[in-house]
């Protein structure tokens, strides 16, 4: 296997034909499949510990669209869907017994990996090839095609989402896709790419592991980057504070079935790997949270906001000392040591070192002692026994 990795890293040649046309015709298999959604749900009845996600696995157009004016060809590049990501993606849901996210239809229909706003969710122009059947949609042309085809896959992952963490779950996201071996002339070295965007937790280790196998180039936000606002994972990922990645593999390396399997079986212990370094799984937030409606805001007004909002409360929780610290986490699973760890784990992120009774004097306005001396009572057994259930359902360290 080290031998085929470097030397499949100098190929300055695209996937083989024959290649190419058997992940084609496994993306005709995979939609025959489907009703007429946006996309496929693998493994529907599966636990949610894990959800893949592949937003580009299908070349297919819906029969209402023809063929947006392209030949049939240009279905089996790169800019109809990524090769190999779809036969990928099913393997890996299958040995973590997880349900997966399949995109029904081609990215030149909709980007899935897009927000609506995004003026690229609808391309008409890809890879310098005009797209005839989108090159005169207007805005309501769009807003019908995302209607249609893209809502209604973020909408079902939303919903799984919101069904795992209303169990108490945690779902990790991982997003499977395909880059090209050659981008404009030039060989691209890296065999798997791992984007990921402010929340390393799970971006971090999973690198680390694939450079211990010695035999893998694997690029860090290469040959992409994963900031891009509004996009699949920071949809579902960072808006909802989840541990997520996205993993690119080079399509020569999967655009077979024989290839596909063996990365799944590689990838499959190397993401269990990784998942096991990150820790247990908790919400995380990593960029400030926008209002579902009202005014925009750029992201230092929503962060000023967000700090202004906590010293409000820190006011409020130092006025109502009356207020039990074993009753809040019965109530609501946190406290003022709580707040207090939270601030100190976000001070240790910026490099700065905070002792822990440093860190929750700031919430309770003294020494932590002095206020337990002042304001602590006894609890009683109800309150005991409300401590110990909230603290079996703990989701923060």
């Amino acid at each position: 296997m080290p031998g085929k990795l470097k030397a499949l890293q100098a190929r300055d040649i695209p996937a083989p034909a024959g290649q190419i046309e058997s992940a084609t015709r496994y993306n005709a298999d995979m939609t025959t499949a489907c009703d007429a959604s946006a996309y496929e749900l693998h493994n529907p009845e599966a636990p949610d510990g894990v959800i893949f996600l592949c937003d580009h696995a299908s070349n297919k157009v819906p029969e209402e669209l023809g063929s947006l004016g392209l030949p049939p060809a240009e279905f089996e590049r790169h800019i109809g869907y990524d090769i190999g990501a779809a036969r990928l993606t099913r393997a890996l849901a299958d040995r973590f017994a997880a349900p997966a996210f399949i995109a029904r239809w081609s990215r030149l229909v909709v980007d899935l990996n897009r927000g609506e706003d995004d003026p690229t969710v609808v391309m008409k122009l890809s890879d310098e090839r005009i797209v005839p059947g989108n090159r005169d949609l207007d805005a309501a042309g769009i807003a019908d095609r995302i209607a249609r085809y893209h809502a209604p896959y973020h909408q079902a992952i939303a919903a799984r989402i919101a069904e795992s963490r209303g169990k108490g779950g945690f779902p990790v996201l991982i997003s499977m896709h395909s880059f090209t071996p050659v981008w404009r002339g030039k060989p691209r070295p890296w065999h798997i790419g791992v984007l990921w965007d402010k929340d390393a937790r799970l971006a971090k280790p999973l690198l680390a592991r694939l450079h211990r196998e010695g035999d893998i180039v694997a690029g860090d936000n290469e040959p992409y980057t994963g900031a891009l606002a509004n996009d699949c994972l920071y949809r579902h990922g960072t808006m909802n504070g989840l541990p997520h990645v996205l993993v690119e593999v080079r399509q020569d390396l999967i655009a077979d079935e024989d290839g596909a399997a063996r990365w799944a079986a590689r990838l499959e212990r190397i993401l269990r790997d990784a998942i096991e370094a990150m820790g247990a799984p908790a919400i995380q937030f990593t960029r400030p949270l926008p209002a579902a409606k009202g005014p925009a805001m750029d992201e230092k007004t929503r962060t000023e906001l967000e700090a202004a909002a906590f010293r409000r409360l820190v006011a409020h929780l130092r006025a109502r000392t009356d207020v039990q610290n074993i009753d809040l986490m019965g109530l609501a699973g946190f406290c003022r040591n709580c707040l207090g760890d939270w601030y100190r784990e976000s001070a240790a992120e910026k490099g700065i070192t905070l002792e822990k009774d440093q860190a929750r004097e700031i919430v309770y306005g003294m020494p932590p002692a002095e206020w337990k001396e002042r304001y602590q009572k006894e609890a009683s057994p109800e309150q005991q026994a409300e401590f110990a259930k909230a603290m079996s359902q703990k989701t923060h360290s």
